[in-house]
């Protein structure tokens, strides 16, 4: 009893992880499964603070003219589509932060780091006449938020057992992704009450419906910095550190020379691209097209869904595989982007369907873009449970030896590559969330209308069909998963 102690105890060293072999079953069962998912479930609301901060731009943009900002159409797509730019960038360097760093550790730091765009923002939109200059920077920092994810997922890989993390990967990414629809649900709340009392500053007036009315719209960056600073603290005292996750950048490098590394990145800019974008320029495009609408009371919905569905998506690719899934998933976003276009209001473009409602439908525009949003959800899903898989299986089959002590740091090397993929994917993925918004504002001020942007998203979702079946979801692909 007393040895079984002494080991149990030699596992552990403060935060640290000194053990930590999760493809053990008994291990698993015995107590690796209760601190993994201690470890996801404070690393979830992090995530979802994250994502909040990351797309908060999508509704301060849409509301900056009623409060007396002159800025043009153009320019409010780049705000929306700033913090995508720089968190797509960031995602980079923060793929291989948790090998270098410890996961608790950075997942505390990089939460903390949230407050700096939250509490700038509050201050920045009480005072309309603060400089263009000014609100891109603070949209730039936002991309702090956006950064969080890769190493997010990349630390959360490390806690599950090869059969778990298409799972456990969902449930991260998914809740974490409700902080888009959170953000765009809850700021129109938040800033009609000043919520914060004499803390929050004066409110503004903006005039609606012919009439004057007070709002905090400081409130809508305000509302997160409580929730941050906690969440800050949870990960530095709940959290854990793997040693055995620590690696040079060197060692994680090597997924550079790894073709399927490049093919996963456009996989995901598909999927995650899409989501991230289609949250952050949805509101502004309702607004284009279907003026009298008022965008903030739908556009939470597209990013709530795609946020609820993924892990369903890894939870399906658990059980018939990533590819499959995947493959059947972009099919299904081409012909959904081909359903927005018809129900576009035509006239707009000369790349307009010459079919469909010439008024356009919001109906059917409104559905059609849950669709789109439906399958981002589940490719997100669906595209992160493959890449854990690939590099792990790539790492299998290079063992010339059953040896035990090859096996394992086969596994290991695998996982530390599969972890540094799923933070380099998602920083190449998140680049969408600024092509796409900037796509619509550059096709309306080409054309008329967003159109082009649109036929060519249909196309890459197409080519991204193919790829699919060609590698992974075909009989005799290179690399079934």
């Amino acid at each position: 009893m007393s040895n079984n102690n002494v080991s149990q105890g030699s596992r552990r060293k403060g935060r640290v992880l000194t053990l930590w072999t999760p493809e053990d079953k008994s291990f698993w069962e015995r107590e690796g499964e209760a601190v993994a998912k201690i470890n996801l479930w404070i690393s979830v609301p992090a995530l979802f603070l994250a994502f909040a901060i990351w797309q908060v731009w999508s509704v301060i943009a849409v509301n900056l003219p009623a409060l007396g900002f002159r800025y043009s159409t153009n320019q409010l797509f780049w705000l929306a589509a700033a913090p995508a730019l720089s968190g797509a960038t960031l995602r980079i360097f923060y793929s291989f932060m948790v090998p270098l760093f410890g996961g608790r550790r950075w997942t505390a730091l990089s939460t903390a780091s949230l407050l700096i765009p939250a509490i700038g923002i509050g201050y920045a939109v009480q005072d309309n006449t603060t400089s263009y200059p000014t609100m891109l920077v603070l949209a730039l920092l936002c991309g702090l938020g956006g950064g969080n994810f890769s190493s997010s997922m990349a630390n959360i890989s490390f806690f599950f057992p090869k059969e778990r993390k298409g799972s456990a990967l969902g449930v991260n990414a998914g809740l974490g992704n409700l902080g888009v629809s959170a953000v765009q649900f809850l700021s129109p709340l938040v800033i009609t009450a000043g919520i914060f009392g004499v803390f929050g500053g004066e409110p503004q007036t903006i005039v609606k419906n012919g009439q004057e009315q007070l709002v905090w719209m400081q409130n809508a960056a305000f509302i997160w910095v409580p929730w941050i600073a906690l969440a800050s603290l949870a990960a530095w005292f709940g959290m854990n550190d793997i040693a055995d996750a620590r690696a040079s950048f060197a060692a994680q490098a090597a997924i550079f020379r790894r073709k399927h590394n490049w093919i996963m990145c456009v996989l995901y800019l598909g999927t995650f691209g899409s989501f991230i974008g289609f949250a952050a320029g949805f509101p502004l495009l309702i607004k284009a097209l279907f003026p009298e609408v008022n965008p903030l009371a739908y556009a939470w919905l597209g990013p709530l869904v795609g946020a609820v569905v993924r892990p369903f998506g890894g939870w399906l690719s658990d059980k018939v595989g990533g590819g499959v899934v995947t493959f059947w998933n972009f099919i299904v976003m081409a012909l959904a982007v081909v359903g927005v276009l018809y129900f576009l209001p035509k006239g707009l473009s000369g790349f307009a369907l010459p079919f469909g409602p010439s008024d356009g439908s919001f109906t059917g525009l409104f559905l059609m873009f849950l669709v789109l949003f439906l399958t981002t959800g589940i490719g997100n899903g669906s595209t992160f449970r493959m890449i854990p898989v690939i590099f792990l299986t790539q790492k299998m089959r290079e063992l010339r030896t059953n040896d035990e002590a090859a096996r394992a740091q086969a596994i290991k090397e695998g996982n530390t590559e599969g972890a540094a993929a799923v933070g380099f994917a998602g920083a190449m993925g998140a680049y969408g969330g600024f092509f796409i918004p900037k796509s619509y504002g550059s096709s309306i001020a080409a054309t008329g209308g967003p159109e082009f942007a649109l036929w060519m998203f249909a196309l890459f979702y197409t080519v991204c069909v193919v790829i699919t079946w060609w590698y992974y979801s075909r009989k005799n692909a290179e690399m079934p998963c």
